[in-house]
């Protein structure tokens, strides 16, 4: 099978987007399994290299795809040239950094429409630089919505056994609550399903998380599991979705994890992110600082491929040289299988 390429961005550069990529452009096994190009700003990488000269990489401009080279120690970079990094804030919220994340990010979807590339995975993006620099987005997920003109989406979270998609992520708790009708459930229920068969899983097994506390035992403690949730799943079943559920939140995620279930399908942003990040991010109290920052967010239902580390910009880590390049190295190995099953 012939090698991807995946467009990688480099994400908001006041943040720790440069870092984690120069250190996951150093393995050999990125170059083995597929060709990794970077989507940012040459002045950034070179800021970073001249500090760490150990790391041994070379940037090789390039202006398409096909122009690279994709061997090991060189860095095959789109430059965008959009960074002046006189006025760049190491670490700090600025428009320099919110409209160059957005300018990386508009130019890998172009490369992937184009099919000059297969897949993309984007670095973090700090949402108050990206507004600040009038490129209004509630973030990743949105833009890319918006530039590949798709109406039904949901984000996934992964790592490891448990998966997750949601019924609704950046808006308020009141109104999550107001988006779990029926019609929304279901598609994100069909979503979850052929997500699951993408990556290979023949005979996905699908959770519903209720929206209450006990699934709103019977009624009790609310009406959404009876009027909308309940009757998405039972839909579902009648086109021959394996969908369970609705399940209560407070052990559905557990079982997913333990194998029962492939997939959950969660009401709103914090039900799903909770149980994903407790563990994929393992603080260490004694040296004060992450020893683990893993796990995967991918946009499904587009045109087009994304994953995404599944953490911020981490301006507080941003030059320090700290920051974990595992959460990237897991979205572009997912990147890979999802364009290898495409």
């Amino acid at each position: 099978m012939m090698k991807k390429i995946i467009g990688i961005t480099m994400g908001d550069p006041a943040g720790i987007g440069p870092e984690i990529s120069l250190k996951a452009f150093q393995k050999p096994e990125l170059y083995d399994n597929c060709k990794p190009l970077l989507v940012g700003d040459k002045s950034v990488l070179d800021y970073y290299l001249a500090k760490h000269p150990e790391i041994g990489l070379s940037v090789n401009p390039i202006e398409h795809p096909s122009e690279g080279k994709y061997t090991l120690s060189v860095i095959d970079l789109i430059d965008l040239k959009v960074v002046d990094l006189d006025k760049l804030p190491i670490g700090e919220v600025s428009k320099v950094g919110g409209n160059a994340a957005f300018q990386y990010v508009k130019k890998v979807i172009e490369l992937a429409l184009a099919k000059e590339i297969d897949a993309t995975v984007t670095n973090p993006l700090n949402k108050e630089a990206l507004n600040a620099a009038g490129h209004h987005y509630a973030g990743h997920t949105e833009i890319y919505a918006d530039l590949t003109g798709t109406d039904k989406y949901t984000m996934m979270l992964a790592d490891g056994n448990l998966r997750v998609v949601h019924v609704s992520t950046h808006v308020s708790l009141r109104e999550a609550c107001d988006r779990a009708t029926k019609e929304r459930v279901l598609d994100v229920i069909r979503i979850a399903d052929a997500a699951c068969k993408n990556l290979g899983i023949k005979n996905p097994r699908i959770a519903v998380a209720g929206l209450n506390p006990h699934c709103g035992e019977n009624g009790l403690f609310g009406q959404e599991e009876i009027k909308e949730i309940n009757p998405a799943v039972e839909a579902a079943k009648a086109e021959g979705i394996n969908a369970y559920g609705s399940l209560p939140a407070d052990t559905v995620f557990s079982k997913a994890n333990g194998g029962m279930y492939d997939i959950v399908v969660a009401m709103y942003h914090d039900q799903g992110h909770i149980p994903l990040k407790l563990l994929g991010f393992v603080y260490d109290q004694k040296t004060a600082s992450w020893e683990a920052v893993k796990g995967v967010n991918i946009t499904l239902n587009l045109p087009i491929i994304r994953t995404s580390v599944d953490h911020g910009t981490a301006f507080d880590q941003a030059g320090k040289w700290t920051a974990s390049e595992l959460s990237l190295e897991n979205a572009i190995d997912y990147a890979i299988r999802l364009a290898e099953n495409s």
